[in-house]
């Protein structure tokens, strides 16, 4: 049972990170925002931030040219990493 939550709770993590790394992906490269796949995936990872790593108001805040996707890349980016280990250290500490 432990080691089913536990590949469980790494599944969320890897697919939380993913959906973060591919939006900022998206953003960067200035992907149709009004096609129906690209709105979802900027979605999901609105809601996956946590708005710790939001785009608008994340760790890292630039401005000037560029500002959106230099957020997107920097909290985005660093919010999948952050999924990442959190996601591990989880799976470790409920694996038996």
């Amino acid at each position: 049972m432990r080691v089913r939550l536990a590949q469980l709770v790494w599944l969320v993590a890897v697919l939380c990170a993913l959906f973060l790394a591919v939006g900022a992906l998206l953003i960067a490269l200035d992907a149709n925002g009004n096609n129906a796949l690209v709105t979802f995936v900027n979605d999901v990872a609105d809601a996956v931030d946590l708005q710790v790593f939001s785009r608008g108001n994340g760790i890292f805040k630039f401005h000037g040219g560029d500002a959106e996707t230099k957020n997107a890349l920097a909290n985005w980016g660093l919010g999948a990493v952050a999924y990442l280990v959190v996601g591990r250290i989880l799976e470790r500490l409920i694996r038996p």
